[in-house]
C-alpha cells in the first residue's frame, strides 16, 4: 500500500533526507517550503510507510494547479533534477500510485526529473533532455585549478584580480537586491522572465546558512552573481547572472573559483553546477572549462509528451518592470 504524508509538518521526511545518500537540495523540506511558500504548489510525498513507522523510501511531488496549464504532478518544480529515494521496487509502486492518481484526479500529465534514465514499458517518455554537470571536489585545490582552462578560467581570475574586484558574500537583502537586479537582466538578455524576487527570498529564508549569495563588484558596482545552494557534501551553483558587457572582467569567473575555494575548506566533496539546455553551447562550455563531467539528463511525463517550446524572442522586447511582472504572473503557471 502506498501512503501520501505532507514532508512540511510529518518530520520523517525531514530525517530520511538526512540520512539517505542519495538525497539532494531539491528533497529538503527547505525547498519544498520555498516552492509552497512563493507559488502554493502542494508538497507530498508517496511512501510504502505506514504511518508511525519510519521511513525506508520516498518520492517528493509538487500538485500543481493552474487555471491555465491544468493540474499535474511534478517531481519537482524548477529542481534541476529530482530522483526517487527508493528502491526500483519500490519505485514502481509508487509509480503506479502517481498514475492512479493521474486518472482519478483528472490530472494533465505526471512529471518526473530523475538523475538516472526511466526504465521502458511504464508509459512515460522523455519530454525533455539536458547536459548536466558535476564537478569533482575531492583532489587538492591545485589538482582542480590544473583542469581548469587556461584562457577562459584562470587568464580571467587573474583578470578580475588585477581589475580588484570585490567578492561579497552572505545573505543580506542589500546582496539579494544586487543579485535580483542582475537576474532580471540576464534572463532578459536571454529571452526569458526572471522568477519573482519572492521566490529567491523565500529560498534563502528557507535554507538559512546553507544558501550564499555571491555578487563580485567593480568599483563598487555589481557586475556578476550567484545563489549558491549547500546540502551535506554537495555544493549546488544554482542561479548565476552577470552584466554582458563586464564579462571582460572575469567576475563570473572569481565567483565560482571563490565558491570553490569555500566549499573545498567547508569539506565539500563534489559541486554540482546544475542543467543546461542542448542549445546553451555557451553555458555548457563554461562549465566543461572547469573540468567538470558532463553526462545526458532527461525528464519524463506521463501521458508520454514533449514539452512546448517557449519563444524567447518575445520576452527579450519587454522592458524590465514588465518582464518582472510577467514573470510575478506567469511562474506558478509554468511548474
Amino acid at each position: 500500500m502506498i501512503y501520501r504524508i505532507d514532508p512540511l509538518t510529518d518530520t520523517r521526511w525531514a530525517e530520511f533526507v538526512e540520512r539517505h545518500p542519495h538525497s539532494t537540495i531539491f528533497h529538503t523540506p527547505a525547498w519544498l517550503s520555498a516552492l509552497n511558500r512563493t507559488y502554493g504548489f502542494e508538497p507530498l510525498v508517496l511512501t510504502t510507510a505506514p504511518p508511525g513507522e519510519p521511513l525506508a523510501n520516498g518520492v517528493p511531488f509538487c500538485l500543481v494547479r493552474s487555471a491555465l496549464t491544468g493540474r499535474r504532478l511534478v517531481s519537482l518544480p524548477f529542481s534541476d533534477h529530482c530522483g526517487p529515494l527508493a528502491s526500483p521496487e519500490e519505485f514502481r509502486l509508487i509509480l503506479d500510485a502517481a498514475l492512479e492518481s493521474y486518472r482519478s484526479d483528472r490530472l494533465s500529465y505526471v512529471e518526473l526529473r530523475p538523475l538516472e534514465p526511466l526504465p521502458n514499458g511504464n508509459g512515460f517518455g522523455s519530454s525533455q533532455q539536458f547536459i548536466f554537470h558535476m564537478l569533482d571536489l575531492r583532489p587538492s585545490i591545485e589538482a582542480i585549478m590544473a583542469e581548469c582552462h587556461t584562457d577562459c578560467v584562470l587568464r580571467k581570475i587573474r583578470r578580475a584580480g588585477r581589475e580588484e574586484l570585490v567578492v561579497e558574500s552572505g545573505r543580506s537583502d542589500a546582496l539579494l537586491s544586487d543579485f535580483y537586479a542582475l537576474q532580471v537582466i540576464t534572463r532578459r538578455r536571454h529571452g526569458y522572465p526572471p522568477q519573482p524576487r519572492e521566490w529567491f527570498k523565500n529560498l534563502i529564508d528557507a535554507v538559512g546558512e546553507n544558501a550564499t549569495v555571491r555578487v563580485a563588484r567593480a568599483s563598487g558596482r555589481p557586475v556578476a552573481a550567484i545563489l549558491m545552494l549547500r546540502h551535506k557534501r554537495t555544493e549546488v551553483y544554482k542561479y548565476g547572472c552577470s552584466i554582458s558587457e563586464d564579462h571582460n572582467l572575469g567576475g563570473m569567473q572569481l565567483l565560482l573559483w571563490t565558491a570553490i575555494e569555500d566549499a573545498k575548506a567547508a569539506g565539500m566533496v563534489d559541486m554540482d553546477l546544475g542543467r543546461s539546455g542542448f542549445e546553451d553551447t555557451g553555458l555548457i562550455q563554461f562549465k566543461d572549462r572547469w573540468g567538470a563531467q558532463r553526462r545526458e539528463l532527461a525528464y519524463y511525463r506521463y501521458p508520454a509528451t514533449s514539452r512546448p517550446t517557449t519563444s524567447k524572442s518575445l520576452f527579450s522586447k519587454f522592458p524590465r518592470p514588465v518582464l518582472v511582472l510577467m514573470g510575478r504572473l506567469l511562474y506558478r503557471h509554468m511548474a
